[in-house]
């Protein structure tokens, strides 16, 4: 795929999709924090549902730890893998704490360092929270991706390192959520919805009108 037509492509979802963002719910960069490590192998959904109740009880690092390890997996309990997320939760907020007097960093290393963070956490929070122009590759983006041939990779490290030389400076900002929610709602992982696609005629996947047909 050229350059020209990465362009167009991204010009084209921008056009469509005009509110490029995350579906979590969040007022503050720790609320989105929180709500980002619960979203691991979570869905959106699912997270808001949780976090609706948590939230309005407790949203800094020193109301969560005042919940205690029990009173936190009362919360989030409904969540996979709560158990595990509640401990990486409760560390998170002392190093918050011990650390950076109670704020969210905003360098990928200092985040990174944060247990529960990793590389596509700690770019979600670099993009969503502080506007970077980061690219978290989880799931969706891989896909969208390696299926339209805008950044074909193996794994979601090549694919990010290409999105991030490839994107159009213009659609660097919004680019992570653009693809994101193109693959959530239109590029799906069984049925990709072709005949619906704004990007239809752009898109290099080898099987897209046989699937149109299928739609």
């Amino acid at each position: 795929m050229n350059q020209k037509k990465r362009q167009a492509i991204f010009d084209r979802l921008a056009e469509t999709i005009t509110e490029p963002t995350t579906e979590l719910n969040y007022s503050t960069s720790f609320e989105l924090l929180i709500a980002v490590v619960l979203s691991a192998q979570a869905t959106d959904k699912g997270v808001n549902k949780a976090t609706v109740k948590l939230f309005p009880v407790a949203n800094t690092p020193e109301t969560i730890l005042a919940l205690g390890l029990d009173g936190l997996k009362n919360y989030i309990k409904t969540i996979g893998l709560f158990n595990a997320k509640a401990a990486n939760i409760i560390t998170l907020c002392q190093q918050l704490l011990e650390k950076h007097d109670g704020r969210v960093p905003e360098t990928p290393e200092a985040l990174e360092a944060l247990a529960g963070v990793g590389r596509k956490t700690a770019n979600v929070i670099l993009n969503t929270a502080f506007g970077h122009h980061t690219i978290a590759v989880d799931t969706h983006i891989f896909r969208v991706s390696n299926r339209t041939k805008i950044a074909s990779g193996k794994n979601v490290l090549e694919v990010e390192r290409k999105l991030d030389k490839w994107v159009p400076k213009k659609h660097k900002k919004d680019a992570h959520h653009l693809l994101i929610l193109h693959g959530r709602y239109t590029c799906v992982a069984r049925k990709p919805k072709c005949s619906l696609c704004v990007i239809a005629e752009l898109c290099e996947y080898n099987n897209k009108w046989v699937m149109a047909h299928i739609i």
